[in-house]
């Protein structure tokens, strides 16, 4: 049979093609052919009419509205999340093969463009939806951190620590000169910077009342940069803002006023109330809050470093890519605003941790071939480079095949990393780049240290682990065929 798929994540990486490889692999075992349209962060080559003419089923693996979804009415369609597509692909072609059967057609969609989207499901509960809204803001804010991040880091390649207190290339800028361009950069860059909580509180408060919401967000993001609440005034901002707008619409307006409404009336009031609240009820407290937390991390040394260093370690391999990993990470980006020597160390850790999962299992796959199928070696030798470039991801279809033996594995060895290099003190002023930034990493050679001790710890326990079930297997596969219970 012929398929033809779309597949789409919120952040756009990693899932994404990840999805698409799934798909890909499981459809030519099965002897079927599938053509898919990745709507990743790079764009996407539309799949061509004649595809969606001749396909017998469409599939959605998305966890967001899917673009042009006009051009597939009268197809049987099914839908699923991504992940759904990285671990049980063969469960999405039985459902697809089911619907073209059927013939049951989807009906026509009406015709839309690019839009903002949310990963909110309508009928999540309370607890999923929280951390949906919150991760939802974070996604948006990624593009903003790494942009800014990556042009920081260059700056102080090219000029130094000291660049940070160049004058303005508005009054000055040499374009003859490194330092010049290097000063560009920076205030390139910390301009990016300067939108990642009020980025952070828009989206938040966008996934919680759409549109109408992200006008408030980022008023009560920009109001937590003035008076100093940094990132957790942001997601408190974001959450007033969405809470605010939610709640003025359930408020029953004449229909001559429903047209102005998500465009005057929902912004203008949504931004009074949250501005107000930031400024004279929540501001202060959070500013607090923030200036504690800062001097909680610069005074940390010692054991309290190292188990610090150890915790963000865990959450970073716990789920890979998901809302824990993306928390720890969050946080760590959180710390480049202060650019204190505890904030740089963090970010370090967190980048070292989350590079351990992927090239964990590329080592393992890689050593002991017998121990993976040929889809894993596969993925293992992608996962190099995943690794190497930071992308945590690289480790799901090992985990999604093996989670009680892969996960625990990589968080042994993501938390002796973590620990390890708040203890030797490395420090990270970019926020991605994996390997490719190490020399804007300090003390990299003792960092190196930390992710291949990390790396080593986790490919040895997950050999382990696939040893003793492997052991297990055959011993009661021999005891099954003994004479004695035959």
């Amino acid at each position: 049979m012929k398929f033809v798929a779309i597949t789409a994540c919120p952040t756009g990486i990693a899932h994404t093609y990840m999805a698409a490889e799934s798909l890909e692999q499981t459809a030519k075992a099965n002897g079927d052919t599938i053509v898919v349209e990745t709507q990743g962060s790079a764009g996407s080559t539309p799949l061509s009419a004649e595809d969606i003419a001749t396909a017998d089923a469409v599939i959605f693996a998305a966890d967001l509205a899917v673009q042009g979804r006009d051009r597939f009415a009268g197809k049987p369609i099914v839908e699923a999340p991504v992940k759904q597509a990285i671990n049980d692909a063969a469960g999405l072609f039985e459902r697809a093969r089911a619907a073209a059967a059927a013939g049951s057609p989807s009906p026509a969609a009406p015709a839309a463009g690019p839009e903002l989207t949310t990963k909110v499901g309508a009928n999540d509960r309370l607890g999923t939806r929280i951390r949906q809204w919150l991760m939802t803001g974070v996604s948006y804010l990624i593009p903003f951190v790494a942009a800014g991040g990556l042009l920081i880091a260059l700056s102080f390649a090219l000029g130094g620590y000291q660049i940070a207190s160049a004058p303005k290339v508005t009054e000055h800028f040499d374009a003859g000169s490194v330092a010049g361009w290097a000063a560009l950069m920076f205030q390139i860059g910390s301009a990016a910077f300067s939108f990642l909580v009020p980025v952070l509180a828009g989206f938040i408060a966008f996934a919680m009342a759409d549109r109408p919401a992200i006008a408030p967000g980022f008023v009560g993001g920009a109001i937590a940069v003035t008076v100093g609440a940094g990132f957790l005034g942001g997601l408190v901002a974001g959450l007033l803002a969405g809470g605010v707008v939610m709640a003025l619409k359930r408020v029953q307006v004449p229909k001559a006023m429903r047209g102005i409404m998500p465009v005057v009336v929902y912004p203008l009031l949504g931004s009074i109330v949250v501005g107000v609240l930031m400024y004279v009820v929540v501001g202060k407290p959070m500013a607090a809050a923030t200036d504690g937390l800062t001097h909680w991390l610069n005074s940390l040394s010692g054991v309290s470093a190292v188990l610090l260093g150890a915790l963000l370690g865990l959450m970073m391999a716990f789920d890979m890519g998901g809302p824990v990993n993306k928390a720890a990470y969050t946080f760590a980006v959180g710390g480049l605003t202060t650019g204190t020597g505890a904030s740089l160390q963090i970010m370090a850790a967190v980048m070292g941790a989350g590079m351990v999962p992927p090239l964990a299992l590329a080592l393992a796959s890689t050593v002991r071939r017998k121990l993976f199928t040929e889809a894993e070696r596969e993925n293992g030798r992608a996962a190099w480079l995943l690794g190497a470039s930071f992308i945590t991801e690289g480790a799901i279809p090992f985990a999604a095949a093996d989670p009680f033996r892969v996960i625990p594995s990589m968080m042994l060895g993501s938390a002796v990393t973590g620990s390890l290099s708040m203890a030797f003190g490395a420090t990270l002023r970019a926020p991605h780049g994996g390997i490719f930034v190490l020399p804007l990493i300090g003390r990299p050679l003792l960092f190196t240290l930390a992710l291949l001790v990390g790396t080593a710890v986790s490919a040895a326990a997950v050999i382990l682990l696939k040893q003793l079930r492997l052991r297990t297997s055959d011993t009661a596969a021999a005891v099954t065929a003994s004479p004695v219970n035959a």
